[in-house]
């Protein structure tokens, strides 16, 4: 028999990224009130899940943090629907400061790092540890340092 546990921290910290965003673009008092509490919601769930996920990043309520420690991810980068994330990722920029666009679908192993202004197609997965500096096709996999795209 499992025991009845309300502590879920990667549900936590993705409701805490939705909640702010929400609320940060209206301007009634009570908005404002809601986006400062969301605010201090979200930086007790990064500290909680050592995460530094931005909390203007674009992503879906269907996120899946399985190990959410670790975890960082650019403000700009854009997440589609269902995809998973492993701990120890990065999705950030380069020097160019162009970040990755990630399909829906991904999955991403542990460890992983996508970085620069690169696609990562619908369906696509990333190995663990791997450093993916190229666009992945829909339905791919990209393994290695650097990656290389498997069939």
């Amino acid at each position: 028999m499992q025991p009845f546990i309300l502590f879920n921290p990667s549900a936590s910290l993705i409701k805490s990224i939705l909640r702010y965003q929400k609320h940060k673009h209206k301007s009634s008092l009570f908005s404002s009130l809601l986006e400062k509490i969301a605010s201090i919601n979200y930086q007790f769930w990064k500290v909680i899940t050592s995460s530094d996920i931005d909390k203007n990043v674009k992503i879906n309520a269907d996120l899946q943090l399985p190990h959410p420690n670790g975890i960082t991810i650019h403000e700009y980068v854009s997440i589609g629907t269902g995809c998973m994330i492993m701990q120890q990722v990065t999705i950030g920029q380069l020097s160019d400061g162009a970040v990755p666009i990630i399909g829906n679908g991904v999955y991403i192993g542990a460890g992983a790092k996508i970085l620069g202004g690169i696609i990562v197609g619908d369906n696509a997965r990333i190995g663990a540890n791997a450093v993916v500096l190229i666009n992945v096709p829909a339905g791919k996999t990209a393994v290695g340092v650097p990656a290389i795209i498997k069939h």
